[in-house]
């Protein structure tokens, strides 16, 4: 099942705080990004959050589970309704995420 595009939108809304939040369709769910750097996934209308070190020492409450089949483990962030703790996750674990790797030019 894939998720809905307007839990996707609320998604992003929620996480406004901690940058520039986009997403993008990835095989029937999407990717959110924050400047340029993939932090979470939604799938099937839940929120998945990439793990990562410094979030695991100061929430170590947080579920985890993979966001499909095959996948490592995410944070599972059931309540996304408040945007300032939200955002202070996001920019938590963005912190701790390597830059993007620069695109190669297409060839023509």
């Amino acid at each position: 099942m894939a998720s809905k595009i307007e839990f996707v939108r609320y998604a992003a809304e929620q996480c406004r705080n901690a940058g520039e939040i986009t997403y993008k369709k990835m095989f029937g769910d999407y990717g959110l990004y924050c400047n340029g750097k993939i932090f979470a996934l939604v799938c099937d209308d839940e929120f998945f959050l990439k793990i990562t070190q410094s979030v695991k020492l100061s929430h170590p409450e947080l579920p985890e589970k993979p966001p499909y089949d095959g996948a490592k483990n995410y944070f599972v962030i059931e309540d996304i309704d408040n945007s300032e703790q939200l955002g202070e996750l996001v920019c938590e674990t963005v912190k701790q995420l390597p830059e993007p790797k620069p695109r190669k030019p297409k060839k023509s």
